[in-house]
């Protein structure tokens, strides 16, 4: 199965490593340094132009991304299936 982030962006559900709320983990300092370093190495994706509601790390281990989304955490899991 698939997890649609917004916009035109899918990734395998098998592939997602976790699903973060935007607002409440970006405000620990390893988890924006975290972010920060993906955006430097060009290891984000956003995908979608609206305000970020959530980021999503999915991929293999040797080839991680971490997708902004608009939807919100909760969305997210109730689109495969967790809530």
């Amino acid at each position: 199965m698939y997890l649609h982030l917004g916009l035109e962006t899918v990734v395998k559900e098998k592939d997602v490593i976790g699903i973060f709320d935007l607002d409440s983990t970006t405000v620990s300092k390893h988890t924006r340094k975290f972010i920060n370093k993906a955006e430097k190495e060009k290891k984000t994706v956003n995908v979608s132009y609206e305000l970020p509601k959530s980021f999503i790390l999915a991929g293999e281990k040797q080839n991680l991304k971490v997708y902004i989304s608009p939807l919100s955490s909760l969305t997210l899991y109730k689109r495969i299936g967790i809530l």
